[in-house]
């Protein structure tokens, strides 16, 4: 399955270790799901997860890491269209781009609110414990 994490699961499964984004991140490197990646989200991550005002206690050399780990594992994806502007905030619109130009069938995300057109293109919107309680039942 496809899928588009947006930056705040990431920001959320490096904060804690408790929570469902957290258990996503660690399910990447078993192929359960099929992460898209693209230059402007990955350029994101980097910028938000090393911002000294975001709450992650990691070093930049322990980010530089996790992120080369994502990448690693992530489909890279060229945006060949730009659907912009679709949403009220700019980096919300990269994050459909990409989940259009990929075909996922997905967007995990906190703000599922923000993402109301994405049914326009047949991609659902889960929560990071939605899609994580999904990937539970697709395995029993």
């Amino acid at each position: 399955m496809r899928v588009v994490l947006d930056t705040n699961v990431l920001v959320a499964g490096l904060r804690s270790n408790q929570g469902a984004s957290f258990r996503l991140l660690r399910q990447m490197p078993l192929r359960r799901f099929h992460p898209q990646i693209s230059v402007p989200l990955f350029l994101e991550y980097e910028a938000v997860l090393k911002r000294p005002d975001i709450g992650i206690s990691l070093a930049p050399a322990e980010i530089d890491t996790i992120l080369d780990i994502i990448a690693a594992l992530s489909n890279p994806v060229r945006l060949h269209y730009l659907w912009r502007p679709i949403l009220p905030d700019p980096a919300d619109d990269m994050v459909l781009e990409l989940a259009v130009a990929s075909n996922s069938e997905v967007i995990v995300t906190f703000n599922i609110k923000d993402f109301s057109e994405a049914a326009r293109f047949g991609i659902q919107v889960l929560t990071p414990r939605g899609f994580w309680l999904g990937l539970q039942e697709t395995t029993q």
